[in-house]
């Protein structure tokens, strides 16, 4: 069963329970956090962008958070020539909700996370969102800098979930991914600039807000890319909530959504090194990805504990679109990444 919700509503009730429960292809759900029914602290909600470029060899993310312990601004590079990466950034601990987040993805706001050496802003806009920062700490003190620009078509469809808990009504995850969006702009390490190209550089938003339990396992993936000229797209995932109304599996062709049920991912014991399947249960997804970097961290802090496998790889296979069409998938860059949270 995959129920769409097609309706405007608030998020949850008075009691803090979700009014609705399903997938959409925009987030027409608002995120009243007054009616959120736990303390502060047990508050997530976050806004992650990546941006990757298959022809170039490069990535680049960019996350601002706060998982109610604790705020944090993030980085990543990737090096897809070279196969490493490298992360910085900076954590703040019990700022207790000081940096507000918006409620909305599509609002028109700015959301900076200021630093008295770095500084670093989101800015919403309407048909676009806009990256800049400035990190001279990054990559042992080389420095990192960008300014860009992601287009957020707003005629195409986006991956958006309301998903709930069958063991306790007050939590849940209000999710919307643009998986799609072309990027122009710069990014620079050091000395060295990289320009962006919107032809060959594609960016990813994941907005989230939810109270989660404290013991969490989830299992994400996307790509996209143009082949023959034509957008495409995909979202995979699941390992938390109850999914008896939906799932979050989408596959975007030309920026319009095509519905999947379930997906499972395929590993040999989590490990990133090696190639991941992809399926479906109605025959309509088989993919493979060939990671090109891998990661995996275990990262131990008492009250918080993450154990992660990343990769970040070449996305090849075979989809079948809703009019039965198939569309065979060739090298398209992309992630997916298992992950247990004790947060």
């Amino acid at each position: 069963m995959q129920k769409e919700i097609t309706k405007p509503s608030k998020l949850l009730s008075p009691d803090g329970s979700l009014k609705q429960r399903g997938w959409a292809r925009k987030p027409i759900l608002e995120y009243n956090r007054e009616d959120i029914a736990v303390p502060w602290y047990r508050i997530k909600e976050w806004s992650h962008y990546s941006v990757l470029d298959k022809e170039q060899g490069f990535g680049f993310q960019m996350t601002l958070g706060d998982i109610g312990y604790l705020t944090l601004i993030g980085f990543t590079w990737l090096d897809f020539k070279t196969r490493k990466s490298i992360a910085g950034g900076t954590v703040r601990f019990l700022t207790k909700g000081k940096y507000t987040f918006p409620r909305s993805s599509m609002d028109i706001v700015d959301i900076p996370f200021p630093g008295w050496n770095y500084s670093a802003v989101i800015k919403q806009r309407k048909g676009k969102r806009i990256l800049l920062a400035n990190y001279p700490r990054f990559g042992l003190m080389k420095g990192l800098k960008c300014a860009i620009t992601l287009i957020d078509d707003l005629t195409m469809d986006n991956t958006v979930v309301a998903t709930g808990y069958s063991d306790n009504p007050h939590h849940f995850y209000y999710n919307h991914k643009v998986n799609y969006m072309p990027a122009h702009g710069w990014i620079q390490l050091g000395k060295k600039r990289f320009t962006l190209n919107p032809e060959t550089s594609f960016g990813l938003l994941d907005w989230g807000r939810g109270v989660w339990p404290y013991r969490t396992h989830w299992l994400w993936a996307s790509a996209c890319g143009k082949q023959k000229g034509v957008p495409i797209a995909w979202n995979l995932g699941y390992g938390f909530g109850d999914l008896a109304t939906h799932t979050e599996n989408i596959v975007f062709y030309d920026g319009k959504a095509h519905k999947l049920d379930k997906v499972t991912f395929h590993h040999q014991n989590r490990d990133p090194t090696q190639p991941w399947r992809f399926t479906d249960n109605e025959g309509r997804l088989d993919l493979e990805l060939k990671p090109l970097i891998s990661s995996h961290t275990e990262l131990n802090m008492g009250i918080l504990l993450t154990d992660s496998s990343l990769l970040h790889g070449l996305w090849s296979g075979e989809i079948v679109l809703d009019d039965g069409e198939t569309i065979k998938i060739d090298s398209f860059l992309g992630h997916a990444e298992d992950i247990y949270w004790r947060w």
